[in-house]
């Protein structure tokens, strides 16, 4: 008899960051098969923040890693503008040709008249932030973040002085996690984590605050659900109580905060019953709320991006911050609160953006108004000329930029040149020119920090790419001869561009901190809880807001007219007679943003795009679950699936996305209705603060 020896395949486990615009930059364990592919990839027991747990879209990377349907070498357009037809060409072909074109139109309508356009399709900071490089060596219009985190940072740090707080861990050390503004069941799972085992470990409660009854929700002991953009109103009901019942810490409020007297004067009128006619809240969950609040002092909140996406997000977040000032909960271990970590990377990018060749008086063009920047917007273009050229990484704007109507116009146009570094034919890549094959954070070395936690890492290259594919810094190497553009950054390779920054960040070096593999740089417990005083000038925290002078950024929109101390400011965008409805844009639990669009899993679990009504809002217009809807409002129209949800107050609709346009019946996207006004303080987009109109769909 013959003998077959089984042929084991060899598996290694090897070490990354997850690299995705998410705060929870999850430390993996991921089998690499034979060097060559990927297997399961597992969130790494090591870090202490990620603890083991990963997002299932995550753990199914070789999915997408390995997807038949990747770029994988270079493309020219040979049809028209969405056509989808492209040819084949060489590498040499595709980087001359953007140079001629970038080249070109330089001489012909000055520097600024090119963009360079990214965002956080990767969170690493060589891939991510490198494109500034050229931007800044070359004069080319600057870029303005302003499509994600700005509105929330700054109604953080306008109390605490910096965005910073509690070591997210003590989550699982409080007696009550408060979730507020953020779905991590869909979005951050590793938060879950931490307040699961609070809720095992010391019988603590989970309170989830959110504008409808999501996965996290229902996982909550108590639920508030809001009408979209009244947090302000419900934070102000629930310390009005926590003064009036005796809840309030006046001693630590002395000691740490700037004008308490005020703040309870201030309160006095805004009584549960107030904050209620304006949040849909009842009374007795307001007054409940604050009686577990303010009985529990070991009361950790836990912040999210839900706040950036309204139009008086910054007050609103704000308002939220106060209750732990309050209450004196940041005095307790597992108290406090927490949003983000940014001000403790203290990462020195300057190597990498090209920081010595920052001219402030080239424009710096806010990404969320592409449709307007593209469509000629005098204003959007700081009264200067047209962009006539564009190279684009790591986003997708095409389905994910607001004004979607602006955005097709624009990039429908003849004399606009756009080439596309990506992974897959996105939407974005469907209307270039040129189409660049992109490298996935296994297939390059980068530097990661975690904004929802406190470590930092280097993420190793783990295998080779397929096909022709490079990353995007050998893509800025090889034009950066052609354009003319000289920096060191450029003849640097990514391990030595992360060492200098490591370097000149005070971090130590890339070896060092591969030994590490996830450095922790949480501050001691004092740092952390503000026990030595909050990081404004005078040491407390501020119940009074000087928007007109925040602690970053450049102040812009209606900075004048925000309140000064928490209060509900009522600049969202009202329902009226001929928009009834509110509509709120969520994220859903298997895409990010545009990533995992293309994942057959994540597909099938998100099913056809669809929107939540009310049951008793549908019967009054006479729609069935299932039935074909179309919203619209003054922006645009989409239409989707109605999906019957008595998780909602009435007049709220939620459509959990981003699903592609194709997706949506006739081919335009959620983001046909969602606006690109500046949010003040400091510029945003407000994604979640929509009215609209809701109808039975014509015969599709």
């Amino acid at each position: 008899m013959n003998q077959h020896a089984k042929i084991e395949s060899k598996i290694e486990i090897r070490h990354s960051t997850c690299p995705h615009d998410c705060p929870s930059a999850c430390a993996l364990d991921v089998e690499v098969v034979e060097g060559r592919s990927i297997g399961r990839v597992r969130g790494s027991k090591k870090q202490t923040y990620t603890a083991g747990v990963v997002c299932a879209k995550v753990a199914r990377y070789a999915e997408r890693i390995h997807h038949p349907e990747r770029v994988t070498f270079p493309m020219r357009r040979t049809g028209a503008k969405g056509s989808g037809q492209f040819a084949r060409i060489s590498w040499d072909e595709a980087l001359d040709e953007i140079g001629h074109r970038f080249n070109q139109a330089e001489r012909e309508f000055g520097a600024e008249s090119i963009w360079p356009y990214y965002y956080a399709g990767t969170m690493g900071l060589v891939m991510r932030d490198g494109l500034n490089r050229l931007t800044h060596v070359k004069k080319y219009s600057r870029f303005y973040q302003t499509i994600c985190a700005n509105v929330a940072r700054i109604g953080f740090a306008i109390g605490t002085g910096k965005i910073a707080g509690a070591d997210p861990r003590e989550m699982a050390l409080s007696d009550l996690v408060v979730i507020w503004g953020t779905n991590p069941v869909n979005t951050q799972v590793n938060v879950m984590t931490h307040a699961s085992r609070a809720r095992k470990e010391r019988g603590a409660k989970i309170a989830a605050i959110d504008i409808y009854d999501n996965d996290t929700m229902k996982q909550a002991d108590i639920k508030i659900v809001l009408r979209p953009g009244t947090d302000g109103a419900f934070a102000c009901g629930v310390m009005h109580v926590l003064f009036r019942d005796g809840y309030a810490d006046r001693a630590y409020m002395d000691k740490y905060t700037d004008c308490p007297a005020e703040l309870e004067a201030h309160l006095t009128t805004r009584t549960p019953e107030w904050a209620s006619a304006i949040c849909g809240v009842p009374v007795s969950e307001i007054e409940a709320f604050a009686k577990a609040v303010g009985e529990t002092k070991r009361t950790f909140f836990r912040f999210g991006y839900g706040f950036t996406r309204s139009r008086n997000g910054a007050t609103q977040m704000h308002a939220a911050n106060c209750i732990p000032a309050v209450t004196g909960a940041w005095q307790y271990e597992g108290g406090g609160a927490f949003f983000n970590n940014y001000a403790l990377w203290h990462f020195n990018e300057s190597i990498i953006e090209g920081h010595d060749a920052i001219d402030p008086s080239i424009r710096a063009l806010d990404q969320s108004q592409i449709g307007r920047i593209l469509t000629g917007d005098a204003e959007a273009l700081h009264g200067k000329g047209p962009v006539k050229a564009m190279l684009i990484q790591n986003t997708n704007p095409m389905t994910v930029a607001p004004e979607q109507a602006l955005v097709r116009q624009g990039f429908a146009r003849e004399d606009l040149f756009v080439a596309v570094h990506e992974q897959f034919m996105t939407e974005t890549a469907q209307m270039a020119d040129i189409v660049l094959p992109a490298t996935m954070f296994m297939e390059h070395d980068d530097l990661y920090y975690g904004g929802g936690h406190q470590h930092i890492s280097v993420g190793p290259k783990l295998i080779d790419p397929p096909g022709e594919c490079r990353s995007n810094h050998q893509v800025l190497q090889a034009l950066a001869p052609r354009l003319g553009a000289r920096h060191p950054g450029f003849e640097m390779t990514p391990r030595e561009l992360i060492d200098a920054t490591l370097k000149l960040s005070n971090h130590g070096d890339i070896a060092g901190l591969e030994a590490d593999l996830w450095r922790d740089l949480q501050p001691d417990f004092r740092t952390s809880h503000y026990l030595d005083g909050f990081a404004h000038a005078d040491g407390r925290f501020h119940f009074k807001a000087d928007w007109a002078h925040p602690p970053f950024g450049v102040t812009m929109g209606d900075v004048d007219n925000m309140p000064e101390l928490p209060d509900h400011w009522a600049v969202i965008e009202q329902a009226d007679q001929a928009h009834p409805f509110r509509l709120a844009t969520s994220p859903s639990r298997s895409f990010l943003n545009t990533t995992f669009n293309e994942t057959p899993s994540s597909q099938a679990r998100e099913g056809k795009a669809s929107v939540m009504i009310h049951p008793l809002d549908a019967a009054a217009l006479d729609i069935a679950d299932g039935d074909a809807v179309t919203l619209g409002n003054t922006r645009g129209e989409t239409t989707l699936v109605a999906t019957l949800f008595d998780g909602v107050r009435r007049g709220v609709l939620i459509a959990e996305s981003v699903h592609p346009n194709k997706n949506h019946i006739g081919g335009r996207g959620i983001n046909m209705l969602t606006g690109a006004e500046t949010v003040a303080p400091i510029g945003g987009a407000a994604f979640h603060d929509n009215k609209v109109w809701i109808k039975k769909a014509l015969a599709v």
